[in-house]
């Protein structure tokens, strides 16, 4: 009797589009990652390692090699962040009409990898460059929601922030590996970014193989006809749903964009300029090793208050480069608390998401939010850019650092009824 019952409520679990209650045998069970979180977390380290592989110099080419001032790099840096915004809401709107998540996955994890055979050709070229640039991002695009469904949809409700938490850990060891990778091959053959193109496109590849033949899509009941653009739209205004993205906009807005904040610090840390693509690792290596931790606490103190207090880390960090204190202890505390930043909002942002919106629209719901947050970090970008362009990038900072404490306060408001999930 106790089988058969348990068995049917599996079963309108999965109806409904949650997986199957795991809590039995002790709750060993729902401690468990699922195969699908580990093997999506595997796509994502070596995509990511390919991809960092090409653009951990970025910064030191735009500022040194190019000599780009702040506005410039702030309206480049808005292109890269906002770029995927709109496509985000296609990939994801369109893996719940055809009820597959994995293959538009698929379709954006390859186009990304056949952008890698595209940089040898362009050469020199900055269009060119920037061309390769804005389809590898179109690919990310297209494949964040669906991958973030597939991952909220593999995983029960209570365990999400530790399910997110292992696959940004993952993803993050990718964007560790990369630069360290892209150096190693740089030292070993001068010259040699034919060599650095070619590894960056076998990785890639390496990871599209890993999602085809290793990471399995959930068995949801779809009804396609309530997929709607109209139906994503509906679900994307219910009201708590729409008190999440209002938040995350209004914290997105006043995020400084990661290649302000990697200069700034290896200015005010009188660093030498050849130091700059190096510190992204810092962040990288913080955010790899508190992912699951924080995950987990995410679970049991509330994954809104962890991303909130994911941003009052940030606003230290901003306050330490306001300062305009030197030295490298300084810079090593700034990328401390950008990588726990990282580690207490990323992932922990869609953990809180997934169960807001229902199983058939998950995707669609999922890219909204995203799309709100990656915008609203375009437009940041874009306004500190400006800003840093007139008055001390350092002020800047100081001035950000205000309307962030005031963004903080107003997502504790807007969403104070939701703190506990």
């Amino acid at each position: 009797m106790y089988l058969s019952s348990t068995r049917a409520a599996d079963t309108a679990r999965v109806a409904a589009g949650s997986p199957p209650d795991t809590s039995r045998g002790g709750r060993r069970a729902a401690r468990r990652v699922s195969g699908t979180v580990v093997a999506l977390g595997l796509v994502s380290l070596v995509t990511d390692a390919s991809a960092e592989m090409v653009t951990a110099i970025l910064p030191l080419y735009l500022m040194y090699g190019l000599g780009l001032g702040f506005l410039q790099l702030g309206a480049l840096d808005a292109l890269y962040t906002g770029a995927t915004a709109l496509l985000r809401l296609a990939g994801g709107h369109v893996a719940d009409r055809l009820g597959r998540p994995k293959a538009v996955a698929v379709a954006g994890y390859g186009l990304s990898a056949l952008t890698k055979l595209g940089l040898p050709a362009v050469g020199g070229s900055l269009s060119g460059l920037s061309s390769v640039i804005a389809v590898d991002r179109a690919g990310k695009g297209i494949r964040t929601a669906p991958r973030d469904a597939l991952i909220s949809l593999s995983t029960p409700v209570e365990d999400l922030g530790r399910a997110f938490g292992v696959h940004r850990a993952l993803d993050t060891a990718g964007a560790l590996l990369g630069p360290l990778l892209g150096f190693a091959i740089i030292t070993a053959i001068p010259g040699g970014y034919d060599v650095v193109f070619s590894t960056s496109f076998c990785l890639a590849a390496i990871g599209v193989l890993i999602l085809v033949f290793f990471v399995t899509q959930p068995r949801t009941l779809v009804s396609r006809a309530t997929v709607s653009v109209r139906a994503g739209l509906a679900a994307a205004t219910a009201p708590e749903l729409r008190r999440l993205i209002l938040a995350a906009a209004l914290l997105g807005l006043v995020t400084v964009g990661d290649m302000f904040l990697y200069f700034s610090v290896q200015r005010t840390a009188g660093l030498p300029p050849a130091i700059l693509p190096l510190l992204p690792l810092g962040t990288a290596l913080t955010f790899m090793l508190a992912a699951i931790p924080f995950g987990r606490l995410a679970d049991r103190i509330g994954r809104w208050k962890l991303f909130l207090l994911g941003h009052g880390l940030l606003l230290a960090a901003y306050l330490l480069i306001a300062a305009d204190a030197e030295g490298r202890l300084v810079a090593a505390a700034v990328l401390l608390l950008h990588g726990l930043f990282y580690a207490a909002s990323d992932g922990v942002l869609m953990a809180y998401a997934g169960p807001l919106i229902p199983a058939p629209l998950r995707a669609t719901g999922m890219a909204v939010v995203q799309t709100a947050q990656a915008l609203a970090r375009a437009a940041g970008a874009l306004a500190f850019g400006a800003m840093a362009a007139w008055v001390q990038p350092t002020l800047t900072f100081a001035l950000f650092a205000g309307a962030l404490a005031a963004a903080i306060a107003a997502g504790a408001w807007l969403c104070r009824q939701q703190v506990t999930r």
